[in-house]
């Protein structure tokens, strides 16, 4: 069977967490939200120190809003989900997530301001034959 020009002969897989807000997320006080989401950007600030966690934010103008935010990972999914499980927004349940693996056009993406200082991140992988 030929190549198809169009499939990538590689790709780099990246580990992806999706960051949503439950329909029955826990209700909060001002205050103490305001303290959660101080604790939350620590911790994720500290994963990131830490180099496990590559690059991380918030979503604005999503068309759902119960999608708060995503993060790029250096680890396989299930350390991934064990880190964002311990994520005090996630422990509270103002926070639930979804983890996946993401895959990419090999050397399309960089991340310059990583801990590894851009080193690449993720596997690198070709599509299985059929």
């Amino acid at each position: 069977m030929p190549h198809n020009p169009d499939i990538p002969d590689a790709f780099d897989v990246y580990t992806l967490v999706i960051l949503r807000r439950p329909a029955d997320a826990a209700e909060m006080t001002d205050a103490d939200l305001d303290a959660l989401q101080r604790r939350h950007l620590s911790y994720r600030a500290e994963l990131a120190r830490r180099g496990v966690l590559v690059v991380n934010g918030p979503f604005d103008g999503q068309s759902d809003d119960s999608f708060r935010g995503m993060s790029i990972f250096a680890c396989d999914t299930a350390e991934a989900e064990r880190l964002t499980r311990a994520d005090p927004s996630v422990v509270a349940r103002r926070l639930d997530y979804e983890v996946m693996e993401w895959w990419v056009r090999a050397d399309s993406l960089a991340f310059p301001l990583s801990a590894d200082g851009g080193a690449p991140i993720g596997d690198r992988r070709s599509m299985p034959d059929d």
